[in-house]
């Protein structure tokens, strides 16, 4: 099965949210705050004007989050990263992958 770009980055972000919550908040399912950083993530990545040539977050010269979700973001980024490689470790290297051969800046295709 075919997975767009979007798609790819939309279930990468959920997965680190979901570990972030499960092992760091210990709750069993997403809790609402959790619940919520998902859907305005999810919302974020479907309007994003790279589409297909979307990169990683961290390297996207456009700033798309509003400052507390954003800063929400980073927390969860900070712990789930890392253990990414533990959890998801195809989905983490590949994510690695990208960055590294990302170019520095991309453009928009207007």
């Amino acid at each position: 099965m075919t997975h767009t770009r979007i798609e790819e980055e939309k279930d990468i972000v959920e997965k680190m949210i979901r570990l972030y919550c499960r092992r760091k908040e210990k709750n069993a399912d997403l809790c609402p705050s959790c619940e919520e950083l998902l859907e305005y993530a999810h919302a974020r990545l479907t309007h994003c004007p790279f589409g297909k040539a979307k990169p990683t977050c961290r390297l996207c010269p456009i700033h798309c989050y509003k400052r507390d979700m954003k800063e929400r973001m980073r927390q969860v980024m900070r712990y789930a990263g890392p253990r990414m490689l533990l959890y998801h470790p195809l989905i983490a290297l590949r994510h690695l992958w990208r960055e590294c051969l990302a170019p520095s800046r991309p453009r928009l295709n207007c």
